[in-house]
């Protein structure tokens, strides 16, 4: 794992609790550089340099150990300074190590192993200056040994912090992905529940333009017609916001409910709503397919059938609308046919219905067309019968 020279090492810290490893793999390093730096303070003392020299070494000791307090973190230039230190004073050499350490557990292995060698040959001048103390082959032996166990030690630490850094960034990852996926699907139901809400509620605004607009071109309207058409216009309202409520609570919910499905047993009933309303509405459907139909298919063909009559009420009121509901070939086919007819009182739309609708036929895997033909307007969708 490679990092910046200048850089401090990741906080791989677990959260307040106490690492009992990482704790155990702190403290003996300081141990044994404590133990080493009281030998060596004790060798200077009795066996060492005499003299000035022997103060000159603790001196040098002293200003490594403080150098430490402030960069002792991934210095490569500060362990190379020590190891010059070190190679003629022996109270260096437990700053030497220290700076060894932390060159090995915050930087790559080959600058460590690099920083290894520099040291190994401070050991083989420091026998230089004092060659009565040891034989050569001790020394280097010994040297190698030591500074090949702090490497190994500090890469070790290295790659442990790594792994848990990796491991804490894939769960956080993980967590991350997990809300967003649930974010996607929360939003995902509140577009349908939106896009049914509008199939809904333009079902029922489309009835109650349809009675209203009779009564306005009808100059002298009979007292019974009148409240016959109130009527109507009174329940499609009241459903119409009865619908509306459901659809709203359930987009307001933390956790989007479903609103309830119609399927093809209930498209007779959309019939009988519009001929209620008094638009001529003729259907043509097997009622064998009701029961024959596959799971989901229904609701879309109810839907297609939903919207082709509103869009009838809409821009053509006056006009007759002939549905048909038939399967073969392995397609459900939904076909909402009228004359175009001029003049008549539309409701203006915005063609988000139809737009709603080739959505609704994309994801079934199906089609929808529309458009005018031989004077008469036609929607048709197919859905795959599977």
């Amino acid at each position: 794992m490679e990092r910046d020279a200048e850089a401090e090492p990741a906080d791989t810290s677990t959260g307040g609790r106490w690492d009992p490893a990482g704790l155990v793999l702190t403290v003996l390093p300081a141990l044994a550089a404590f133990a080493g730096g009281l030998a060596q303070l004790y060798w200077v003392l009795l066996a060492g340099p005499v003299g000035t020299m022997r103060w000159v070494d603790i001196g040098c000791g002293a200003a490594a150990c403080f150098v430490l307090l402030f960069r002792s973190r991934a210095r490569t230039g500060i362990a190379i300074a020590l190891a010059v230190v070190a190679a003629f004073a022996a109270t260096g050499g437990v700053a030497n190590m220290v700076a060894l350490y932390g060159v090995a557990r915050y930087r790559r292995l080959p600058v460590a192993l690099a920083v290894g060698a520099a040291d190994v040959l401070a050991g083989y001048c420091f026998w230089l200056v004092y060659p009565e103390n040891n034989k050569l082959s001790l020394t280097l032996v010994v040297n190698v040994a030591i500074v090949a166990a702090i490497v190994a030690w500090g890469a070790m630490r290295q790659t442990q912090e790594s792994l848990l850094l990796s491991y804490r960034e894939r769960a956080e990852r993980a967590e991350r992905e997990q809300r967003l996926r649930e974010t996607q699907i929360r939003q995902a139901e509140r577009t349908r529940i939106a896009r049914e809400m509008h199939d809904v509620v333009t079902h029922r605004i489309s009835l109650v333009a349809l009675h209203a607009g009779g009564l306005m071109v009808d100059p002298e309207p009979k007292i019974d017609v009148v409240r016959g058409s109130a009527e109507l216009i009174y329940g499609s309202a009241r459903q119409a916001l009865e619908e509306l409520r459901l659809a709203l609570g359930a987009l307001r919910a933390d956790e989007p409910t479903s609103l309830e499905q119609p399927g093809l047993d209930r498209i007779q009933d959309l019939v009988e709503d519009a001929l209620r309303a008094g638009q001529e509405v003729e259907l043509d459907m097997d009622p064998a397919i009701v029961e024959t139909a596959p799971p989901g298919i229904g609701r879309d063909a109810y839907r297609f059938v939903q919207e082709g009559l509103a869009n009838v009420r809409k821009h053509a009121p006056n006009a007759v609308a002939v549905v048909t509901v038939a399967a073969a070939d392995g397609v459900l086919r939904v076909r909402v046919v009228n004359e175009m007819v001029d003049g008549s009182l539309g409701v203006p739309g915005a063609g988000a219905g139809l737009i709603g609708l080739r959505e609704r036929a994309d994801l079934a895997g199906g089609t929808l067309s529309h458009g005018p033909v031989d004077g008469r307007f036609e929607l048709v969708g197919e859905l795959p019968w599977t």
